[in-house]
């Protein structure tokens, strides 16, 4: 008797247009038994969801794990252990799923976290990780304006702790993208001014949704916060 194995596909949905999903992200979607999103602890929204819905048939389950918007590590690390369980005993018994996540799976995701710590517990499942067009690609796709060029060097980092990162890196770069900008955009901007970068960056929020914003002064964000999904792209004023 052959026994059916299960698989863990990790996919990344893009930035927000339905039309950016991959075309092996498409297919994979149409054919598992179930997928796998994350959602806050609080609710069950889910924007990779939003997002691939149209790909997603109306009889597969969509199992939407919860995930504390929390800075507490013992209960983040909790929750991502018992999520990777959730999804390892479904593919122990021979489910198909696929985990979506927002972006690139490999790229500041829930999915990498997740990931760990699943191969912490099952080294040996079955997982392949589809990649996915990430919001800095869009935007610069968005605002037609080249990430790096030549021998330039391109910075992407989390601004999460606001300018800082830009602040405290030599030498700098010629080209820096700040993602999660939306809390400490008015740091940004300012570590963006200290550097002479101030003229050269544009902040977009929503990349590629309807509600899209284009911000080309991003000394804006000083007296008004950015929507979360918030990025700002700077270069090195020629």
């Amino acid at each position: 008797m052959t026994t059916i194995r299960g698989k863990l596909y990790g996919i990344g949905v893009g930035p927000g247009d339905p039309e950016l999903i991959p075309l092996k992200a498409v297919r994979i979607l149409g054919r598992v038994d179930m997928v796998f999103a994350a959602a806050s602890s609080k609710n069950t929204y889910s924007m990779a969801v939003d997002i691939a819905k149209h790909h997603i048939p109306e009889n597969t389950p969509i199992i939407k794990l919860p995930f504390p918007m929390t800075q507490d590590k013992v209960e983040t690390e909790r929750a991502w252990r018992e999520n990777a369980q959730t999804i390892i005993s479904h593919v122990d018994a021979g489910k198909q799923a696929a985990f979506i996540t927002l972006g690139d799976p490999m790229t500041y995701s829930t999915y990498g976290y997740v990931l760990k710590s699943i191969l912490a517990i099952r080294p040996d499942l079955p997982i392949e990780t589809v990649p996915g067009i990430t919001s800095y690609q869009a935007c610069a796709s968005r605002l037609n304006t080249p990430l790096v060029e030549g021998e330039e060097s391109l910075l992407i980092t989390s601004g999460v702790k606001g300018g800082d990162r830009l602040r405290n890196t030599s030498p700098k770069p010629e080209n820096i993208v700040f993602l999660k900008a939306y809390r400490n955009a008015a740091d940004i901007s300012l570590a963006l001014e200290e550097n002479d970068m101030i003229g050269n960056s544009v902040g977009i929020s929503c990349c590629s949704l309807p509600q899209e914003e284009i911000i080309r002064d991003v000394r804006a964000f000083k007296d008004r916060k950015p929507g979360y999904w918030t990025i700002i792209i700077a270069k090195q004023t020629p």
